[in-house]
């Protein structure tokens, strides 16, 4: 039920998918996950289009196109075909994951979280690398200055990184619930880590 729920949070409610064992599944594949994501970002695609894109056979994205479908990610976008080609898109906007949902005793658990998590990591680091490359497009802009490419070293109990991550995507949402075709928005991604880090003394 959602009658209890502010606009911004039924939209969140329709478009975001709360990963569970059999997702995790079907997810946990590093070319599903870069299709998955560009559907996401760049709106609906063929597979040709794809595999284009991501530099992969139309037949391996055409495969795992499917096994994304028969695990409710992707959907058929029958308006965008134009006689025998097969669109697709994103069936939600946005993935959540917390592994403390799943099992993580189970191996076949366990390995599917590692794919999952070394995938996206290996997405931020090559969003990042491209955008180093890349920086040059935004000389002498409004946006060359706009962002940030930082880190900060704090020290935290548990409950205060919980507090500082819940407050930190709380924000995220509120610029996210913003009108996205207002003249003068771009598309902007933001890389969130806040992470423990294991330290050996050195005494």
């Amino acid at each position: 039920m959602t009658e209890d729920l502010t606009p911004a949070e039924e939209a969140v409610a329709r478009t975001t998918r709360q990963l569970d064992a059999r997702g995790l599944r079907g997810l946990a594949h590093p070319l599903r996950l870069q299709l998955l994501n560009s559907l996401r970002r760049g709106g609906p695609a063929t597979a040709s289009q794809l595999g284009k894109e991501l530099g992969e056979s139309s037949g391996a994205t055409s495969y795992h196109l499917r096994q994304l479908a028969e695990y409710g990610f992707v959907e058929d976008a029958p308006e965008h075909g134009k006689g025998r080609e097969r669109w697709w898109r994103a069936v939600a906007d946005e993935i959540n994951f917390d592994a403390r949902r799943v099992d993580q005793d189970d191996p076949e658990i366990r390995g599917a979280t590692d794919v999952l998590l070394h995938e996206i990591a290996s997405t931020h680091y090559r969003e990042t690398t491209s955008w180093v490359a890349d920086r040059d497009r935004w000389r002498n802009t409004p946006w060359e200055e706009a962002g940030v490419f930082s880190d900060r070293t704090l020290h935290l109990s548990a409950d205060e990184l919980t507090e500082l991550s819940e407050r930190l995507l709380a924000l995220l949402q509120e610029y996210d619930d913003r009108d996205r075709t207002e003249e003068g928005r771009a598309e902007v991604r933001v890389h969130l880590h806040a992470l423990p880090v294991h330290r050996e003394s050195r005494t």
